[in-house]
This record gives structure tokens, C-alpha cells and sequence, in this order.
């Protein structure tokens, strides 16, 4: 071996350990840098309530939803024109539920809902959607909210539905089929929306009871037919006293209706879940000596379809990035740090934001695939349809993304890496108002019971 081989040799030693060397010197300095982050005693809007408190200047200031309802029969009105910056789509998997903690955000009080109303009070509905199959669509900044033009002032078919459930109020208003109870008392007994059973998402078939049956004798039936295809079976009874409740043990019934829920994000009730149903809904009828109701094929099928687009055209996700504006973060301390602050682990290895009442308002995605250590973007989401203006999501969502970039050395971004200036995300909370209000209108409020059923 020469001389020159050697020194070769030799150089080539010393470049490697060299680069070793600072690779694992900048892991540790991004690891630091997260660490730091995360216990530093600065204030900002998430980690100190007094801080929530103070009023913020008027281009910060979190989107405050209306709380009004709107009524029910009012016309949807058309969204005016989005004229905002871009917005962040955000990478395909984050949709889910759970917990929030008081250190990056203040756990709020919970409060009355006027959208997301308790038993005995009326429910009340949505955006747009991505064919991305491994997640469900959402609204980029970049999407006008009212991307579908003008909402039509009937988008869930309304006169037809109506058309389509007037066999029920035939039906229940029929003194024969109850035994000989007056019209105006059976008409009185129709089901009431917070019950399992809802005349705008389901498709309700009556079922006559020859005699008054114990719940105990229908649970098993009721229990066997929880669902067809991917479509959940609700059934409800009216009890000798003419109140219509979900079957219950001591209970005794003289009319029951099973409702079908005719859609949801993945599909409309098509013809082989219908024809699934009644054939399992007539070996349970037969078994309590009952006969259903059962509405034409042609017409659940249209309704189902109906309500179908009007969720596709509703379902919309909202997203912002967190991008670094250095050396990349290190995924597990990350990971770990934001868990400490409240966001809680899935499975899928996402992380979600809860209310103060449990309920979920945003979710993240570090963007890190496979076996990746690093990511120089975290993306947060607002699944809309599923979260009520009263909670705030929106603006729940851009407080987190604001308290992140100034605690990791990052900025807030949409998916082309544009700046979201104040401005342009006090737009965005003005299009997600309008939004709002056309699920209002269309009795299907944003975080409603019908809007969880439907985008589900």
C-alpha cells in the first residue's frame, strides 16, 4: 500500500466521523430546541387563562360564531364570494375525537349549546369533499366555502321528503291501525327529533302491532337489526300513555316505527341494504304479530340519494400548517411534548384537541411517514360539519397553530407554504360563518345530533 492509499484512507476516516458527528449534533440541538419550547414560562393565548382573558388586537382576535338560530323554515342563503388568501389542505388522516389539557389550551367551562341541544329540545346540520380515499375531504384555504355556487334553496329536497313521509303521518293519524284511538291523539304522538328515530336523516317505516307487546318481547328482534350494510336501524315505540320513546324493558307498546338512516360520508342506503331490510324487519314483525308500513323503493332511494349530495357538498375540512423556519423537529419529542399540552394519541398516531366537554375540535398530523425521526410541518384540522359555532373550533384551531409557531421557531402557512396573514385568517372566520348559517337554515346546525349521524 503507497502512501497516497493510506493518506486516502486516512482522509476518508476523518469525513466520515466527521459527518456522523454532526449529524447527531444537530438532533440534539433540534431536541433542545423542542424541549426548550415546551417549558418556557412565556405567555400566549393556549397556556395562560388571564392571557385568554385580555381582549386581542382586532386582526387577531378568534372568530366568534353566532349563537342565534336561525329559523328552521328560513330559505339557506347564498354564501357571498370568498375573497381570502390560501388556506392549508392538510395531509389525508386526521378526523377523530378526544381530550384537551390546560397547558397549551385552557380548558373552557362547559356552556349551553344552543346548537347541540339536549333530549326533548329539537336538532337541528354543513361544506365539501376530496376523493382521497384514506381521509375525509376538507376546505383549504384555497376553496371558497361556497365553492358549490349558490346554496339552492332546497337542498335536501325538502317538498319531496315531506311527500315521501306522508305515510307516516297517514299512518299514525289511522285510527284502525292503533285500535281505535282518536286521529288528533295519534297525530299528537308523532315521534319527536331527539329520539333515535328523525324524519330528516331516516327513512321511517310504521309498524302495526296487532296486540300491546313488552318491550322485553321486542328488545332481541330490536337488538338483531342494529344495522344493514353500513347503515344504522333505530326503532322507537309508543307506550299506552301516547309518548313515543326508544324500546325499553317494562314498557308496553301499541305502535312501533323503525327509522333506516338513508346516508352518510361514505355512501346513500342503496337498493340491496333496503331489500336487506325488509326482509330481516318482516321475520321480526312476524315473530310479535306486527305488519310494517313499508314505503316504495323508488322514492327512499331518491330521498336517500338527495340527502347524499347535500352531505358530499357539506363536508368540509379546514387546515392550517405549522412550518419550521430552521432545522427540522425531532418527531418523538415532539410527539411527547404535545401530549404533556393536552393533545391526546390515536391509534392511527394522530393527535386531537378536546372541549372542555370531552367533545373533539381539531386534530394534527406531524406529516412524519414511515420511519421518519424528523418533520418541518405539522398540519392542524377542523373537521366543520362536527363542530358547532358555539364551541369555536376555528378559532380554537388558529390560537394552537400561533402558540406553536412562536414556541417552535415556525409560521403559519397554507399548503403552498404562502404566509396566513391576520387578515387572511379573519376572512376564512367570516366564510366559515357564512357556513354555518347555511347548515342552519337547512335544519341540519354544524355539531348537531343530525350533523354527527350524517357526517359520520
Amino acid at each position: 500500500m503507497t502512501d497516497l492509499q493510506t493518506s486516502l484512507i486516512v482522509i476518508g476516516g476523518v469525513i466520515v466521523v466527521g459527518v456522523i458527528s454532526y449529524n447527531k449534533w444537530q438532533e440534539h440541538k433540534t431536541r433542545k430546541t423542542v424541549e426548550r419550547a415546551f417549558s418556557s414560562d412565556h405567555d400566549d393565548v393556549l397556556m395562560n387563562a388571564d392571557a385568554q382573558s385580555q381582549p386581542l388586537p382586532p386582526a387577531q382576535k378568534p372568530y366568534q360564531a353566532p349563537v342565534s338560530a336561525a329559523p328552521a323554515a328560513a330559505p339557506m342563503p347564498a354564501a357571498a364570494p370568498l375573497q381570502t388568501a390560501p388556506m392549508a389542505k392538510s395531509p389525508a388522516s386526521m378526523y377523530e375525537d378526544d381530550r384537551l389539557e390546560p397547558e397549551l389550551y385552557e380548558r373552557p367551562k362547559p356552556v349551553p349549546n344552543p346548537h347541540n341541544p339536549p333530549l326533548n329540545q329539537p336538532a337541528e346540520p354543513q361544506f365539501s369533499a376530496s376523493d382521497d380515499e384514506s381521509i375525509e375531504p376538507y376546505l383549504s384555504l384555497d376553496t371558497p366555502v361556497d365553492s358549490h355556487s349558490d346554496y339552492p334553496a332546497d337542498p335536501l329536497g325538502a317538498d319531496e321528503l315531506e311527500a315521501d313521509l306522508s305515510h307516516v303521518e297517514a299512518s299514525l293519524s289511522d285510527s284502525t291501525m292503533y285500535a281505535g284511538e282518536p286521529a288528533a291523539e295519534a297525530a299528537a304522538a308523532q315521534p319527536q327529533r331527539e329520539l333515535p328515530v328523525d324524519e330528516l336523516v331516516d327513512c321511517i317505516i310504521p309498524i302495526a302491532l296487532d296486540l300491546s307487546v313488552r318491550g322485553e318481547k321486542i328488545l332481541p328482534g330490536v337488538q338483531n337489526l342494529r344495522h344493514v350494510g353500513n347503515k344504522t336501524v333505530n326503532f322507537v315505540g309508543r307506550t299506552v300513555d301516547g309518548e313515543w320513546e326508544a324500546i325499553t324493558h317494562g314498557s308496553v307498546y301499541n305502535a312501533l316505527l323503525a327509522g333506516v338512516q338513508l346516508a352518510n360520508r361514505n355512501n346513500a342506503l342503496n337498493e340491496l341494504e333496503y331489500s336487506e331490510l325488509i326482509m330481516r324487519l318482516r321475520e321480526f314483525t312476524d315473530s310479535i304479530g306486527a305488519e310494517p308500513e313499508v314505503p316504495d323503493m323508488i322514492d327512499v332511494m331518491k330521498t336517500a340519494q338527495a340527502l347524499h349530495q347535500f352531505i358530499m357538498d357539506h363536508d368540509v375540512q379546514l387546515g392550517v400548517n405549522v412550518r419550521s423556519n430552521g432545522a427540522p423537529w425531532n418527531v418523538s419529542t415532539l410527539l411527547a411534548a404535545l401530549t404533556r399540552q393536552g393533545f391526546d394519541r390515536r391509534t392511527d398516531g394522530h393527535l386531537v384537541m378536546q372541549d372542555g366537554e370531552g367533545e373533539v375540535l381539531f386534530s394534527m398530523s406531524t406529516n412524519a411517514t414511515g420511519a421518519a425521526e424528523t418533520t418541518d410541518r405539522l398540519t392542524l384540522l377542523l373537521d366543520v360539519p362536527r363542530v358547532g359555532p358555539a364551541r369555536d373550533g376555528y378559532g380554537a384551531m388558529i390560537a394552537c397553530a400561533r402558540s406553536l409557531a412562536m414556541r417552535l421557531g415556525g409560521t403559519v402557512v397554507d399548503d403552498s407554504d404562502q404566509l396566513l396573514s391576520d387578515a387572511a385568517l379573519s376572512d376564512i372566520a367570516e366564510q366559515v360563518s357564512a357556513f354555518y348559517s347555511a347548515m342552519e337554515s337547512a335544519e341540519i346546525p354544524a355539531g348537531s345530533k343530525r350533523a354527527m349521524r350524517l357526517f359520520s
